[in-house]
Parts: C-alpha cells; sequence; structure tokens
C-alpha cells in the first residue's frame, strides 16, 4: 500500500542519554488519557500502559556496566502495519500530521493490529476500565474512556493538537503552521530532564528535525521498514546497536 504525503509529520526525538528512568512520562500519559490504574502489574490481562519505559543493558560486568532507559510510545510509522491488517478500518493513517489514528466505536476487538505491530504499542480491553473511588469525578473531559472488547493505543495526545489549532484560528493565526511549542503531548510536557522533543520532522526550524538527522539518531527496528516518527538519540554505541537487528560484522550506524 502507497504511504500518504503528508505537509506536517509529526515526531518525537528522545534523548536515551538525559533519560533517567523516572517514569514521568508514563504517569503523564495515564493521566491525561484516561488510561486506569493499574491494580495489580502481574496481570498482563489487566495491564495497559500506552507509554512505557525499558531498561537496557550492555550485559558488562563491573566496572563496565552500563544501563539506560528507553521509553516507548506508538511509534506512528510511516509505513504502519497495524491499519493495513484492520479489517473494520478502525485505524488508519491519512490525516494531516501523519498520526496512526484509532477509531474505537469502529474497534471490533480481533487484535490483528495488535499481532501486526513489531512495537508492542497495542493493548486491548479484556476489562471495563475501573477507578478508585473518587478518581472516576477527575477524568479529562478532552480523551473518551474506552470499554472493554476495544482495541487502544498512544495517539501523540491528539486532542492537544485540536486544541492547539483551535487557539490559533481563535487568535487569527494559521492553525496549520503552528509554532514550535503550541503542540506538545502530555510525556513530553512533564519530562524534567528534557529528553523527549517534540514538533514538525519536516520543518527544518524545529529541534527534531535537526535531531533526526544527527549520526546519532536512530529507530526503532528501523530495518522492518516501517519508517517510525519516533526517533531515538544517543551516544553510545551500544544503545544504537540495540535498537535494531545489529549483525556482529555490521558497522553502527553514526561510527
Amino acid at each position: 500500500m502507497q504511504a500518504h504525503t503528508f505537509h506536517i509529520k509529526w515526531g518525537m526525538v528522545i534523548d536515551i542519554d538525559k533519560c533517567t528512568g523516572c517514569g514521568a512520562c508514563m504517569v503523564a500519559c495515564q493521566a491525561e488519557n484516561n488510561v486506569a490504574p493499574v491494580t495489580e502489574a502481574s496481570n498482563k490481562l489487566r495491564t495497559l500502559s500506552w507509554m512505557l519505559v525499558y531498561q537496557l543493558s550492555n550485559k558488562q560486568d563491573f566496572p563496565n556496566h552500563d544501563v539506560a532507559y528507553l521509553p516507548r510510545p506508538c511509534m506512528q510509522c510511516g509505513h504502519p502495519s497495524c491499519s493495513t491488517v484492520c479489517p473494520v478500518v478502525a485505524t488508519t493513517k491519512d490525516e494531516e500530521g501523519g498520526i496512526v489514528s484509532q477509531v474505537y466505536p469502529r474497534c471490533i476487538g480481533c487484535r490483528y493490529c495488535m499481532a501486526a505491530c513489531p512495537y508492542h504499542a497495542r493493548y486491548f480491553n479484556w476489562h471495563d476500565p475501573v477507578w478508585p473511588e473518587g478518581l472516576d469525578k477527575v477524568l479529562t473531559p478532552f480523551t473518551s474512556v474506552r470499554p472493554r472488547g476495544v482495541v487502544e493505543k498512544c495517539t501523540f495526545c491528539h486532542h492537544r493538537w485540536m486544541a492547539a489549532k483551535e487557539k490559533a484560528r481563535h487568535e487569527g493565526h494559521d492553525p496549520s503552521h503552528l509554532a514550535e511549542d503550541a503542540y506538545i503531548p502530555a510525556c513530553v510536557d512533564i519530562c524534567p530532564t528534557g529528553a523527549m522533543h517534540f514538533g514538525d520532522l519536516l520543518n527544518p526550524e524545529h529541534e527534531v528535525h535537526k535531531l533526526s538527522k544527527s549520526p546519532y539518531a536512530f529507530r526503532l527496528l528501523e530495518k522492518l521498514g516501517t519508517d517510525p516518527q519516533v526517533y531515538y538519540y544517543s551516544k553510545r554505541e551500544w544503545v544504537r546497536r540495540q535498537g535494531d537487528n545489529y549483525l556482529k560484522h555490521e558497522k553502527t550506524k553514526g561510527e
């Protein structure tokens, strides 16, 4: 299937060398998008998080041991394998900005998209969400609550983009040319170390465009050809090698 061409391509660059693995991005994502709290983390049928932070290790002994932390939202792939397998067009990539959508009322819960996603970024609601008493009163009105039987995932806080465009119209500005900081997902907004950057990958004036062109930038499983809109950045070679399936004799990108 031929990929759509966009004038705006929202993307994220995560500096692995600055990430401390604090998990603030996970908490902000859950609060912003009405993801119910995890009641039992060991029960994978009740565990749901659009943003996960993985710990990486260079697998060497002390004193050469080193770790890194890798936040993983939906990659918003340029060639999303999830959308091509969906039998009811519940997930598409046809809106300006290049965000992979998830239309919950259309989803029939077949989970083909989950099987097709190489990043395990999609989650199925086996149960209706449950919030502790009183917490249901502070749900954000900008994101729908998903019932059992549907798949959900990160949307780059799409509702924040809608709000930014509406604000631009109200102020008499062009909503198709937003300032770099006008639309920022909650995870990027909360990051205390400034490890996460967000903007238009096609705009040379945006920081994500510059960072994505760095020799230290890489994408997860890039060799699959999914063309993710989430980039990572690290000056540590072993981190970049773990981002893709390098063979031992292959030269690392950026070295």
